[in-house]
């Protein structure tokens, strides 16, 4: 069988490397595909092997085929698959991406939601990375005055632990703010002294819940319905167009009547799904549920 062998990590002179048998990698691709939503195409199967063989080895295994079998059969597979799908996200994100749709939310949506008889408002992030855009979520409906006037809840989900640890921790560095209005870092952010700033502990207490959630499980999604507007931007980016559609539709099985839905602005649902009407809303493009 062909095999491909894994120089040992730097610093790590006691390991002699990793065997990759043949198809392997596809194995692996489709596993992760399946279970997280997360696909890597030809190109990107280097990437799935260096994410994951530092895992492997971690564990003990001289074969990458080794952890295909632990994660697909072993009765340890959910844990372990908590380190692996940390190992492979993607955690780079930044304060006020995206500002047209936070604006957009704050002088537009809310309101289109009162008028539609809401008396409570439900608001769900995902992915949340390490709090930055529920977060931004938040400052945007402080600073209109929102929270004075109606309930809200916040809700903030990621695949990741590693990064729902981060959120909890709160500190941020220089490169999440290259996007947020310094005023707003001053009104919301201390100053921890070592160059880095802490969520002040009054806007963090805006979101009110911070779960562990792969969009890909109904089970996971089902939590969070009836909601009004989810962000879920510059997750799609990562999907095959058929697990783009299965979750689309599973967020207009959760959402409201009526519901808002903002992805990236690199991201499309035209022609993935009919449940979704794309809307200029106050200069920001949303998809509302049809």
């Amino acid at each position: 069988m062909t095999e491909i062998r894994l120089a040992a990590p730097v610093g790590s002179p006691d390991v002699d490397g990793l065997r990759v048998p043949e198809r392997t990698l596809i194995l692996l691709r489709d596993l992760v595909s399946s279970y997280a939503g997360m696909h890597y195409d030809d190109e990107r199967l280097t990437y799935l092997r260096d994410r994951l063989a530092p895992l492997a080895i971690d564990r003990g295994f001289d074969s990458l085929l080794d952890y295909y079998y632990l994660l697909k059969y072993d009765a340890e597979a959910d844990v372990e698959w908590v380190r692996a799908i940390d190992a492979l996200s993607v955690q780079e994100t930044y304060f006020w991406r995206e500002p047209d749709q936070l604006l957009s939310l704050a002088k537009w949506i809310v309101p289109r939601l009162l008028d539609a008889g809401r008396r409570r408002i439900r608001i769900w992030s995902v992915p949340c990375a390490s709090g930055e855009e529920p977060l931004s979520v938040a400052m945007a409906l402080e600073d209109a005055g929102w929270f004075d006037r109606v309930p809200i809840e916040i809700h903030a989900g990621d695949a990741s632990d590693a990064a729902l640890r981060k959120a909890a921790a709160g500190r941020y560095g220089p490169r999440a703010f290259r996007q947020l209005p310094e005023s707003m870092r001053e009104k919301y952010f201390n100053a921890d002294g070592s160059g880095g700033w802490m969520i002040k502990p009054a806007i963090k207490a805006r979101v009110t819940s911070w779960s562990r959630t792969n969009v890909v499980r109904p089970d996971h999604l089902e939590r969070f319905g009836l909601t009004d507007v989810i962000f879920c931007r510059n997750l799609f980016i990562y999907f095959t167009p058929a697990t783009i559609r299965q979750v689309a539709e599973q967020f207009a099985a959760i959402l409201s009547m009526p519901g808002f839905l903002c992805v990236g602005a690199a991201e499309s649902l035209l022609r993935v799904t009919p449940r979704f009407d794309l809307q200029d809303i106050g200069g920001a493009y949303v998809y509302v549920k049809s």
